[in-house]
């Protein structure tokens, strides 16, 4: 044997040992999590009880509402971002990043300074109105966006940046409008990368604790979403197994979900 080729199979050696390393880390846990909740006989009780079923309509619900409030305004700015240079974009886009380099608590205080009941703008619009959004639902949903709406637009932008200009410039010589040739022609060339900006985005929302916490608060059946239910649970009498029953509900949901991602993502990819 060569040296050469003893030296490609010793690389190719510590590239399985480090790749295999990297999977074991995020199996292992996975796996403790599993073995641990099978082997407890209260798992299905906590699993099937009042507040795991609230905690878990409330995060279904509001990240699908989160994820539609993303691609709704999202979309446009990813594409603007994409096609348009103006003046401070690159601020823009900062701003647009920021909250994907921040601890989520900051977005919480954030959102509560600016929107709370002596926020910014939350105190003139509550005795202007009377509407508050602290401490409610819509906290909630406030949270979440401010949280995982940036992924989509990066994932979004990236996929508008890969199709070619061009192909919008032709499609408005065969007559098609400017909305109708992104609609048609761009939207679908870059479906993979909108698609994984989705995930990314629910994902994101479903998990989301610290924003939440500050700004909504933990309030059974209104604020309390699944993660601010698992740390309920795992300070109250149920423990640690209260957690982690809590916590595979949540992980049985986001792998379905994935699953499901997954197969839109590849059916708009062949269409």
């Amino acid at each position: 044997m060569s040296e050469q080729s003893r030296s490609d199979r010793a690389t190719s050696a510590v590239l399985w040992l480090l790749a295999a390393s990297f999977a074991l880390f995020f199996l292992l846990p996975l796996a403790g999590l599993v073995q641990r909740g099978l082997s407890d006989s209260g798992t299905w009780d906590s699993i099937t009880s009042g507040t795991a079923r609230d905690a878990l309509w409330l995060s279904l619900w509001t990240s699908t509402l989160t994820t539609a409030l993303a691609v709704i305004f999202g979309t446009p700015a990813a594409y603007l971002l994409s096609r348009a240079h103006f003046p401070g974009q690159s601020l823009v886009e900062a701003l647009i990043d920021l909250p994907i380099v921040l601890p989520p608590t900051v977005a919480g205080v954030a959102l509560l300074a600016a929107f709370g009941r002596r926020g910014v703008l939350g105190e003139p619009l509550d005795e202007l109105t009377g509407i508050t959004f602290g401490f409610t639902t819509m906290a909630v949903v406030m949270a979440q966006f401010i949280v995982a709406a940036p992924f989509f637009v990066r994932a979004a932008r990236a996929g508008f940046d890969s199709v070619d200009p061009q192909f919008e410039q032709v499609a408005h010589t065969l007559g098609a409008s400017p909305r109708r040739a992104v609609l048609r022609v761009v939207v679908p060339l870059a479906w993979p990368s909108l698609a994984a900006g989705l995930v990314l985005c629910w994902a994101r929302a479903m998990g989301e604790l610290g924003a939440t916490l500050i700004f909504a608060g933990n309030f059974q059946g209104r604020t309390q979403t699944m993660p601010l239910a698992i740390i309920e649970a795992f300070e109250s009498s149920a423990g640690l197994a209260g957690a982690v029953a809590l916590s595979l509900l949540l992980l049985a949901v986001a792998l379905l979900a994935l699953v499901a991602f997954r197969v839109a993502q590849r059916g708009g990819a062949y269409r």
